[in-house]
């Protein structure tokens, strides 16, 4: 509805635009306007002469408890032309670091290089782009980095309010200044504000919408955080420690971290780390549950082998985004932790080009009635569908058979016949993700595997499998895993080495305007592959203590059988013909977790009633003619 709404009063702008205009009207200075030609925006207003300002904008909050409220600093870069009447939307990326990591490809910083107060290079390509076509860029920098007072808070309630300060101000809710104190507000603004941003960036983007606030119309998270439970700790089992507070101390520039000091401190001592469960904490950090606020369109980014922000990060917010249907659409990609800018120029430009005229300009480009989804398949080989997952997908159980008591267990489509058997396995906390997956069909003691024949066909699956195992275990607690591998060898995106799926390359090219401090021109690249005899396609944990909730942990009897029950990954994969599906089944997984559980423990997993279930397109039907 909302999509339908858009294009209703984009094309009714238009169609005004038209109208003849009385003699008087002429006589008069004209309002620079927006062109559009070929169904884009046009770069008719200069670079180099764009106004360029910082404004402080005053927040209701007080991250750093010195009883003045934050205030958020915001460079901004505009047409000149709204200096004669010209409103225009705002294409804002809200960054922690701005000052200290730097953004994209090439580690970008701000640089005031003439120490005027006003910045003069600007990071990544979205100033030379946009501003030239019509578009005010605001950078802005998060609570307590950069230009910005207080101290940052990874995720807390002051990080994800602060592009909220600057939209209210955008239009017309809160107050900003100048660096002498002067009053300034927005009077260029069009009321419609886009934020984009990769990583913390695009993180910051998706806790902005989740407020639902008035006037930020469209966001473009990539390979974003929907939720920093799941990124410091996955279904009870922590993957990292002490992070909040090391993060903020990263994006706190050094002169300000001993300043910031007792805000780590309250961070550690709160964030749970003893026992890794779900608390009020973590709850402040998680996006998902407000997903229903969102009133904003979302463009989706991400590589489905991102192993710093993992999938499921993407795959729960676009779930629920889904569920109230938000207008949205939808990028995946074989590659890591990659911006598309480096994995997919010209076509990413464009697409955005295009996304942010449909939203914010109000061009009927037709956008919203393309394919929702794009996919890579192959490196720089994409499909499109209409919606993701793939519709015609289906779960479709897959158990686990016991196979040969002395090598690999088998998996069809049926639970195996006969009276109930186990496996036995022992827990290994130093055992590593290559010798968990590795020797298929040899029996070790550390891990089990099963394995189907070769396929006749090939099997495609999209979203998130789901893992079923009936155990046992004899300590009172334990670590459990499980890891679907495609066996079979082909070329890949070498998403695991340098670069995470590109490589760098020394030649450049160029996407906008000029002035004398800032060019638009980046260091091209290009897809790495490498040809592997397998690929760890997808993969999950579970601490056994969590088995029914994350929010309090249940210790095991030992002996006792359980159902333990968890997501893997979430992907879209295509298992060709001749290929074998491995599933192995591990306790500890010190490659997936770097906080391995140490209880040793012995397991016992039931062959009959243990079970992955994976989201099949064609279902069942297609699982069978493929062989299993």
């Amino acid at each position: 509805m909302r999509g339908r709404l858009t294009r209703a009063i984009g094309a009714l702008v238009i169609a005004l635009s038209t109208l003849a205009v009385p003699a008087t009207a002429v006589a008069q200075e004209e309002t620079p306007t927006i062109v559009v030609e070929d169904g884009v925006t046009q770069p008719v207003f200069g670079y180099a002469d764009a106004i360029r300002e910082r404004v402080w904008v005053e927040s209701n909050f007080d991250s750093d408890s010195d009883g003045v409220n934050d205030r958020i600093a915001l460079d901004i870069m505009r047409p000149r032309a709204t200096e004669q009447g010209l409103k225009v939307p705002v294409v804002m990326d809200s960054s922690p670091y701005y000052s200290t990591l730097g953004r994209g490809n090439e580690s970008e910083r701000k640089a005031d290089t003439d120490g005027d107060g006003i910045l003069d290079r600007w990071p990544l390509f979205y100033d030379n782009y946009f501003v030239p076509r019509g578009y005010a860029v605001v950078l802005m920098d998060m609570v307590g980095t950069a230009n910005s007072t207080g101290c940052p808070v990874t995720g807390g309630t002051p990080d994800n309010l602060s592009g909220k300060v600057a939209i209210d101000w955008l239009n017309g809710r809160a107050t900003g200044h100048d660096a002498d104190g002067n009053v300034v507000t927005a009077t260029w603004d069009n009321g419609k504000a886009g934020m984009i941003g990769k990583s913390y960036d695009g993180t910051l983007a998706n806790a902005v919408a989740a407020t639902g606030v008035e006037g930020l119309t469209t966001i473009v998270p990539i390979s974003a955080i929907s939720s920093w439970y799941d990124y410091t700790r996955s279904n009870g089992i922590r993957t990292r420690n002490n992070y909040p507070a090391s993060l903020s101390n990263t994006v706190t520039d050094p002169d300000r971290r001993e300043y910031c000091r007792p805000v780590r401190d309250h961070m550690s001592a709160i964030d749970g780390d003893e026992h890794g469960d779900y608390t009020d904490f973590w709850a402040e950090r998680d996006y998902n549950p407000h997903v229903g606020n969102v009133d904003a369109s979302v463009f989706v980014v991400h590589g489905i082998n991102d192993n710093n922000v993992k999938p499921d990060h993407f795959s729960k917010w676009w779930y629920g985004l889904a569920a109230n249907d938000v207008p949205r659409k939808l990028w995946l990609a074989q590659t890591g932790h990659v911006d598309p800018f480096d994995f997919r120029r010209a076509e990413w430009v464009a697409t955005l080009h295009r996304w942010f005229d449909y939203w914010l300009q109000g061009v009927p480009n037709g956008i919203m009635d393309e394919p929702m989804a794009d996919v890579e398949r192959e490196a720089d080989v994409w499909e499109t569908y209409e919606s993701w997952p793939h519709p015609a997908a289906d779960d479709t159980h897959v158990w686990l058979q016991p196979g040969d008591p002395n090598g690999a267990g088998e998996v069809g489509l049926i639970p195996a016949g006969g009276a109930p058997t186990t496996r036995p396995f022992q827990d290994n906390p130093n055992q590593n993700e290559t010798t968990m997956v590795s020797d298929e069909t040899i029996l070790k003691p550390n891990r089990l595997a099963f394995l189907s024949e070769p396929l006749d066909q090939p099997l495609h699956f999209t979203g998130t499998p789901l893992v079923s195992l009936r155990a046992s275990a004899d300590q009172t607690d334990t670590n459990l895993g499980a890891i679907l591998v495609d066996y079979g060898t082909d070329t890949r995106v070498a998403h695991r080495l340098s670069g995470e799926g590109i490589r760098t390359l020394a030649t450049e090219d160029c996407w906008g305007e000029t002035s004398p401090a800032d060019d638009p021109c980046y260091r091209q690249t290009e897809k790495r592959v490498t040809t592997e005899a397998r690929e760890v396609v997808t993969k999950g944990v579970l601490d056994a203590l969590n088995r029914y909730s994350y929010m309090e942990g249940v210790p095991l009897v030992p002996g006792k059988d359980y159902n333990f029950d968890f997501p893997l990954l979430p992907e879209d994969y295509v298992f060709k013909p001749g290929h074998r599906i491995g599933v192995i089944v591990v306790a500890s997984y010190p490659s997936y977790s770097s906080l391995a559980d140490q209880t040793r423990a012995n397991i016992e997993l039931s062959t009959k009633l243990s079970r992955i279930t994976l989201p099949i397109v064609g279902g069942r039907t297609a699982a069978a003619e493929a062989g299993l």
